[in-house]
């Protein structure tokens, strides 16, 4: 993977090469960014272009007792120029020697100890299909269900061994750790082989929450952050990337919040007529009675959980141009003629802190489905929650 192959991202690209340029790679970085952001690519990328680097001369001593290189090369090769070394090739494909990956897992079976190198083909197809995948894209990728994936012991000490072995060919050993947060107290054998490495040893640990990480791996980390990407880079890569139409990347990269993953999972279900479904429930709200709530939530609760969840984002979305409407006007607002009317009538039904109400309850209801709620039961409670906001202007804990 080349750097100009993760979305966006300029300014920590720069940063990032120039760290290697100027010979100022920390021991251990630790790419922190939100689902989506292009973390796990970037780290790849920054990976690959590492053990790429020609290795510095050998240098040796002549018949008259003076030293030189036997072979001159350069110290330092741009992105744009990595790509012709034959070590990329290997970097590229995810079978590079000095190259090692680790990332939750599953046991194959009752009573197994897994480890990473395990589902390694997995894994380079996973990154080849999926680049801005998430860890739940992961352990559904294999077969993982309703199995809770995990860094284990085993994988600890094959790590420790692996790194303690010596580089093959690239000047670098290198351990890209996806998912650090799914490392439990096991992950404390590895405080020592991340405080004192051996020579020339990289850790790249990709996280998205830094708050589940164990706090003694994470004071050992350098911080990088990647922020989240902005609407137009997504844009440009549903359209580029995607084949999306300019219409309708517009609208999932405003609604999507920076998170390419969740841009092109909308894309999957951009046929759904999102806005329908929402009047029919707004409508059930405020006029149908029990009945229509009823009916609904059997409808709503048949979705499953992926579009469960884009649908709330898009009535959030909605709402958060409503808001905007009224702060800054309609005229700043760049929006469909149809979304512009419907967040229009929102703000005739709803005042702003009924609005920011509501979104609060939608996010709560969106974090609920993640941990698969019941989404018949979830939708009939944040029902009888939008009523009481919309009508009686409070909120009420069911």
């Amino acid at each position: 993977m080349l750097f100009k192959d993760v979305i966006g991202q300029e300014h920590v690209k720069q940063q990032l090469i120039e760290m290697v340029k100027q010979n100022r790679l920390s021991h251990a970085l630790l790419f922190l960014g939100k689902e989506g952001s292009g973390a796990l690519p970037l780290a790849l990328a920054f990976a690959q272009y590492v053990v790429a680097q020609p290795q510095p001369s050998p240098i040796v001593e002549d018949l008259f007792g003076g030293f030189t290189a036997l072979e001159t090369k350069p110290a330092f090769l741009h992105p744009d120029e990595i790509q012709s070394q034959p070590a990329f090739q290997r970097a590229h494909q995810l079978i590079h020697p000095d190259l090692h990956f680790s990332y939750p897992v599953i046991p194959r079976k009752s009573g197994d100890k897994p480890k990473s190198s395990d589902y390694i083909n997995e894994w380079r197809e996973f990154i080849q299909q999926y680049p801005y995948g998430n860890v739940y894209d992961w352990l559904q990728f294999i077969g993982a269900e309703n199995k809770q994936g995990n860094i284990t012991a085993e994988e600890c000490n094959d790590i420790i061994r692996q790194l303690n072995l010596k580089s093959f060919e690239s000047e670098y050993k290198i351990l890209v750790l996806w998912m650090p947060e799914y490392l439990g107290k096991e992950g404390n054998k590895l405080l020592k082989l991340i405080e004192e490495p051996p020579p020339n040893t990289l850790f790249i640990l990709v996280a998205e929450n830094d708050e589940q990480i164990l706090p003694t791996i994470l004071s050992r980390c350098q911080l990088i952050r990647i922020p989240s990407l902005e609407i137009k880079e997504i844009e440009r890569a549903l359209i580029n990337r995607a084949n999306a139409a300019p219409e309708t990347a517009q609208q999932l990269a405003s609604i999507c919040e920076g998170n390419y993953r969740e841009a092109l999972q909308l894309l999957q279900h951009s046929e759904e007529d999102w806005q329908s479904l929402l009047r029919e429930w707004l409508n059930a709200i405020l006029k149908g009675g029990p009945l229509a709530q009823i009916k609904f939530t059997e409808e709503a609760g048949k979705l499953g959980r992926e579009k469960q969840k884009q649908f709330l984002r898009y009535f959030n979305h909605l709402l958060e141009q409503s808001i905007r409407i009224k702060i800054i006007g309609l005229e700043k607002i760049s929006l469909a003629d149809n979304e512009k009317d419907f967040a229009q009538r929102l703000n005739k039904i709803a005042s702003v802190s009924q609005q920011q109400a509501i979104i609060e309850e939608l996010d709560k209801a969106s974090y609920y489905i993640e941990r698969n709620a019941n989404g018949k039961m979830l939708f009939q409670a944040l029902s009888i929650k939008l009523f009481h906001i919309l009508q009686n202007k409070v909120v009420l804990e069911v």
